[in-house]
């Protein structure tokens, strides 16, 4: 997506050959408009897909996450990083932020993933893959059916990506990140367009 990644070019915030910062437009403060086009993306890349929800986890991936559900016409579910007290039953895993250095429990209402739901996650980054495998082990929890990942912004530089496409998982990545040394940002075209 150009657009895309014109805002990350011109708007984000390179902290280090690892880390970037985007929260003028998608982690802090939300840019509605990239938002739409990027829900639309998403609705457009999974054309094929049957998809009765979309699943992400709080807080940055519920823009993106909404878009894309209101373009398909499905509900969107987000995994809490705090359980309430008022959730009592629940599917949870654990993820590990690597941007927070901290792990989190992510927990799920089993009022809203059944056995019937074929589940699209969709998220804002994509590095690690540590928050998408959390998100997929509460779907095999539920015993619904992975449709596929809507990344934002993969860093492609990092292990995320590779590992759940060797698994067969279908990722869509909006704009891969392939490096972004001496706060250069260089984009992998091929991986966003697969």
């Amino acid at each position: 997506m150009d657009l895309l990644e014109q805002k990350i070019v011109t708007q984000g915030n390179v902290l280090s050959d690892t880390v970037i910062k985007v929260d003028s437009f998608l982690n802090h403060q939300i840019d509605p408009f990239l938002m739409q086009k990027i829900g639309q993306e998403f609705a457009d890349r999974f054309s094929d897909a049957t998809v009765t929800r979309i699943l992400t986890l709080e807080s940055s991936g519920i823009a993106p996450a909404t878009m894309a559900g209101l373009v398909v016409g499905v509900p969107v579910v987000f995994a809490k990083k705090r359980k309430p007290i008022t959730l009592a039953d629940h599917f949870s895993a654990e993820v590990y932020s690597f941007t927070k250095k901290e792990m989190n429990n992510i927990t799920i209402s089993k009022d809203f993933l059944s056995p019937d739901d074929s589940i699209l996650i969709i998220d804002d980054f994509l590095a690690n893959g540590q928050a998408v495998s959390g998100m997929i082990e509460i779907i095999k929890q539920a015993g619904a059916s992975l449709a596929g990942v809507g990344i934002v912004i993969e860093k492609g530089f990092q292990n995320g990506g590779k590992i759940l496409r060797q698994q067969g998982i279908r990722v869509e990545s909006l704009a891969t990140i392939s490096s972004m040394h001496d706060k250069h940002i260089t984009f992998d075209k091929e991986r966003a367009l697969t």
